[in-house]
């Protein structure tokens, strides 16, 4: 046997991470430990290369509601807080600008819309519109070779967090170990949980441990497990591959462009890379795979044990896929991964942030990009947006597509109040401690005048 603990975690990504460190440093909870299948900590989804690096506050995603906003902005406050605090050098993030991009007429007064009488400009005090000289002054290829009869317009701020989300996770685990009680197991695989009158009985490839509560966050791979263990019978997965288009020193920092209705997945948009400036990625694309995990084919057979092969999945996939913007869209970014053709298919993307980028200028961003599990309610038929969270008796289950790694902070908090009334509240949680080590340290601006300019 391994060890006997009060809290397993399955997971070594971004949210197993945090809340590790959550645990064992705001938390009394005696033994703890975290088993994560690779070699390393964050070497899938959470590794710099396979996500967008974004920090994502709801600021300028155009596909969240103001109350979704509001959501996220805690959670992110939270993560950055703790950049903020422990990351002064700036090796694990990055901070500049970012923008959401209005072209045209129609789309200007929707993002004028959004920012005076949707309430964005209240919600974020260093949010602010800003008319093509500021523009160009921050990013001088997004208006040049513009047509200057466009109206131009962007919602600006300077809190542009930039996140190596696998070094973050590194550095929560690193302040985790410090503590005593605290295990870390690597190139350790789970092959069999069993419920026990105890707790859990988790079976590794290296031995077995026994657990008194457990959190699976194994990304797509916590609902395997779930399924595995009788829950979340109604919840079936959409895994989607999103790659990469990499140019070079094209943008200063982030900017996206509007998101269209009715899509789950973030419009394309261009990054200033976190460790080189000079690099600009352009993405993510959206493509349907039938994997969990990119590139590896052996997890294929595990899609299919989360897809669950029967009639409610089949019927919900068929609902979905039907849609007659959704499915035009996932037929199009099949081209995208298409040799020569895919880079000449996806270059009006990129032409959408800087007017003048050629097919010269851009370049297939190989061996980038993870699988973003999007959440399928086989009841309703539909795509749930955000993160399905199965609780079951004394396990919880975390499926956390984006912007699950920027609310991973604030998912930890959420789920160690559970964990605790699991362990029958013998433990506490220093929720003082948590927020002034997180939020508490995130930098803020009263909000000064509003003015749109042209």
């Amino acid at each position: 046997m391994l060890g006997e603990y009060d809290l397993v975690i399955i997971g070594g990504g971004i949210s197993g991470a945090s809340l590790l460190y959550t645990a064992s440093q705001f938390t009394d909870i005696d033994r703890i430990a975290l088993v994560e299948k690779e070699d390393e900590i964050a070497a899938i989804n959470s590794h710099h290369t396979n996500n967008s690096q974004t920090l994502h506050f709801g600021d300028i995603e155009t596909n969240y509601t103001l109350e979704k906003a509001e959501e996220v902005k805690e959670g992110a406050e939270m993560l950055a807080g703790y950049l903020e605090n422990v990351d002064p050098d700036r090796e694990m993030h990055a901070k500049r600008s970012k923008m959401v991009l209005a072209v045209g007429e129609k789309e200007v007064e929707k993002l004028e819309h959004r920012y005076h009488e949707e309430g964005f400009g209240e919600l974020f005090p260093k949010l602010d519109a800003i008319g093509r000289e500021e523009i160009t002054e921050l990013e001088p290829k997004v208006v040049e070779g513009r047509d200057p009869s466009k109206d131009l317009l962007a919602l600006q701020t300077p809190d542009g967090y930039v996140v190596d989300y696998g070094e973050t996770a590194k550095s929560f685990i690193k302040d985790a170990t410090n503590r005593d009680g605290v295990d870390v197991f690597t190139g350790t695989t789970v092959e069999n949980i069993e419920q026990t009158d105890d707790g859990y009985v988790i079976d590794t490839d290296d031995g077995w441990f026994e657990a008194e509560t457990t959190v699976v966050a194994a990304g797509s791979h916590s609902l395997q497990i779930a399924k595995q263990l009788g829950y979340g019978q109604d919840v079936s997965l959409l895994p989607v591959a999103g790659s990469f288009f990499l140019a070079n020193d094209m943008l200063n920092g982030k900017v996206y462009t509007l998101q269209m209705k009715k899509l789950p997945f973030a419009a394309v948009h261009g990054d200033a890379d976190v460790h080189d400036a000079s690099i600009t990625r352009f993405g993510p694309t959206a493509k349907l795979v039938p994997a969990l995990e990119r590139g590896r084919i052996r997890t294929v057979g595990d899609f299919f044990d989360v897809f669950g092969l029967n009639v409610s999945s089949f019927l919900s996939y068929g609902n979905i896929l039907a849609d007659r913007i959704l499915l035009p869209y996932v037929l199009k970014n099949l081209v995208y991964d298409l040799p020569e053709i895919g880079k000449r298919s996806f270059l009006p993307n990129v032409q959408k942030v800087v007017p003048s980028a050629t097919i010269e200028d851009i370049e297939r961003a190989k061996g980038y990009g993870g699988v973003r599990p999007q959440i399928v309610n086989t009841k309703t038929k539909s795509l749930d947006m955000g993160e399905a969270k199965i609780t079951g008796d004394d396990i919880l289950f975390n499926i956390t597509p984006s912007p699950g790694a920027s609310t991973c902070l604030k998912n930890a908090f959420r789920d160690i109040q559970t964990v605790i009334e699991f362990l029958d509240d013998e433990y506490e949680f220093d929720e003082t401690g948590f927020r002034a080590a997180t939020i508490g340290q995130f930098p803020r601006k009263e909000k000064q005048s509003i003015s749109a300019q042209d």
